[in-house]
């Protein structure tokens, strides 16, 4: 005899089409454009930082960077459904959601200029540092998620990850782990079509990667990654159930990796520059300001003096940056140990004694 024993489904949601038009009737209780507009002011300098990073490093003035150019509504989209109180556990793509977090530009130019003093945030203290690794933090977030549930505390933690992510050991112990705990969780898959340079059906033979989740028990939801609606919505909804004991939650957000992986790779080298011009039709930052004007609240006047104001704010953030004097060399080894251990605290003299002896020898 043979019978289903299960079956399962994934939903899609998506509100806004690619000009920024409503497809459907949004909920009652979508994010007001007084909302919506501080988001759309964060994809905006999130996206002028990015620019302005990039030319700091092909300039010598900062280390290998990774551009989120295209991905701004997913960033921006949980962060604005994220309390003060919550986790965030990101990877290395997220500047925008650490600066509505309250990380300022300046610390985030130190981290990628390789000072670890940018990971020292002054105001988001309980959030993590961007991780270069991929899919550890995942396991962290669930640790920290575990530390909440233990405690009873009304809090949740968002983790994030890309497409490529999802193929390591790492995401699906995570998962696996939050399942069986009923962690409050929120998993984001930013689904961008690349990890480096495999695209994604060659990284999975499965439908969505947001079923994923389903082998260990998590419910899941795709949703349009360059809509900031559905992002934010979708998102909000999820933190709420978390906090409220209700268990983790992934969430796959269909968008594009506009730019190169780094500013280390070139794209062009493994795919087609008419497979990216046909993403800027989805642009999420336009997209939003398309919705924002159709609903009566943004103007030209206001367009034109959020831009201004951006490029200020990141000005004078880019000359604190390169104001700041380099740490020495023997700073690296004050970031990795609470004490450090003795075998290294010769090899930590022998870099403070030659850098003396340089400055003799000037």
């Amino acid at each position: 005899m043979q019978e289903r024993v299960a079956q399962f489904e994934v939903d899609h949601v998506g509100f806004l089409d690619a000009s920024g038009q409503v497809l459907e009737d949004l909920p009652e209780d979508i994010a007001d454009l007084e909302v919506i507009k501080q988001g759309y002011r964060s994809m905006v300098l999130t996206r002028l930082f990015d620019a302005r990073a990039i030319n700091l490093q092909r300039t010598g003035q900062l280390g290998t960077f990774p551009s989120s150019l295209g991905q701004e509504a997913v960033t921006i989209g949980f962060s604005l459904a994220m309390q003060p109180n919550d986790r965030l556990v990101p990877s290395y793509r997220e500047h925008g959601a650490l600066l509505c977090r309250g990380v300022t530009l300046c610390e985030l130019l130190l981290y990628w200029g390789g000072d670890e003093r940018g990971s020292d945030y002054q105001q988001a203290r309980k959030d993590f540092p961007l991780a270069v690794p991929i899919a550890t933090q995942c396991l962290h977030a669930a640790g920290v998620a575990t530390a909440i549930k233990l405690r009873s505390e009304p809090q949740a933690v968002v983790t994030v990850c890309g497409d490529g992510a999802t193929s390591k050991g790492d995401f699906a112990e995570a998962l696996n782990v939050a399942g069986v705990w009923q962690l409050p969780i929120l998993f984001v898959v930013t689904n961008n079509q690349w990890a480096i340079s495999v695209p994604r059906e060659s990284q999975s033979h499965a439908q969505t990667l947001a079923q994923k989740a389903i082998a260990a028990g998590i419910d899941c939801l795709q949703v349009d990654g360059n809509d900031l609606l559905a992002v934010e919505y979708a998102s909000r909804k999820a933190l709420e159930r978390a906090r409220a004991g209700g268990g983790p939650f992934l969430i796959e957000a269909i968008t594009y990796r506009m730019g190169d992986h780094t500013t280390a790779d070139d794209a062009r080298r493994y795919r087609d520059d008419d497979e990216v011009s046909s993403h800027w039709q989805g642009d999420p930052v336009a997209r939003i300001r398309s919705y924002l004007v159709e609903q009566g609240g943004w103007t030209k006047d206001q367009e034109e003096a959020l831009q201004a104001d951006c490029q200020v704010e990141l000005e004078r953030a880019v000359a604190d940056y390169l104001a700041v004097t380099p740490q020495p060399a023997s700073a690296m080894f004050d970031y990795l140990y609470a004490e450090l251990p003795q075998a290294y605290e010769g090899q930590r003299q022998q870099v403070i004694d030659r850098a003396a002896e340089g400055k003799t020898d000037e």
